[in-house]
């Protein structure tokens, strides 16, 4: 079976559908999803709005960046006190 990918943004839609009053099985149905999909879903963006997703999205992008630019220091600063160690 061909695996679909949602957006963040589907994916919050496809969640106001069941807060409107439709059952879990029939948007399941309607989006060819599974149930455990969606309750994963559920659990993990329940409560939050499009902007929201964006600023987390911005935020794990961002800590990403500076935790590389951490190890690239770490690397130098560790490749300095070698070369300063050292007795020649």
């Amino acid at each position: 079976m061909k695996k679909i990918t949602f957006t963040e943004t589907q994916i919050l839609n496809i969640l106001k559908e069941q807060e409107q009053g439709l059952k879990v099985a029939e948007i399941c149905r309607k989006h060819g999803i599974s149930d455990a999909t969606f309750f994963n879903w559920k659990k993990k963006y329940s409560g939050m709005t499009i902007q929201e997703l964006k600023r987390l999205k911005e935020l794990e992008y961002e800590n990403s960046r500076l935790k590389k630019m951490f190890a690239d220091l770490s690397l130098e600063n560790e490749a300095l006190k070698d070369i300063v160690s050292k007795k020649f």
